[in-house]
């Protein structure tokens, strides 16, 4: 884990959770993860890493981390819809995926994401 204490409070306190070690992933490979309740797929793509909401809009498939790298996008291999790996869009620039954001500190790679809310 990260050795400066200060460091791990501060990226904490500003809600990130630790999601896996850099070398856990592979380059232009997808891989699932939970954090705080919310599917995501992570990749490493040119050393940098990108989280996404892992279940695409289309037909709601939990498959994006599945899915291939095409130049800045991933497609989802259940319909081939593209998004762009560093925003979520889709190719045609409407909505897409939900992006997060990504630390990578120590080669430890923590992501933000918001708790879902359930309103029963």
């Amino acid at each position: 884990m990260i050795k400066d204490s200060n460091l791990l409070n501060k990226i904490e306190n500003e809600g990130f959770k630790f999601a896996c070690l850099l070398n856990d992933l592979q380059e232009s490979v997808g891989k699932r993860f939970l954090i705080n309740d919310v599917e995501i797929a992570l990749f490493k793509i040119n050393s940098e890493v990108f989280a996404l909401s892992n279940i695409c809009p289309h037909q709601q498939t939990h498959l994006i981390y599945d899915g291939f790298i095409e130049e800045d996008f991933v497609v989802c291999p259940a319909h081939g819809w593209k998004f762009n790996i560093k925003t979520g869009k889709k190719s045609s620039g409407g909505n897409g995926l939900t992006a997060y954001p990504v630390e990578v500190i120590e080669r430890q790679v923590f992501v933000k994401v918001q708790p879902k809310k359930f309103n029963w």
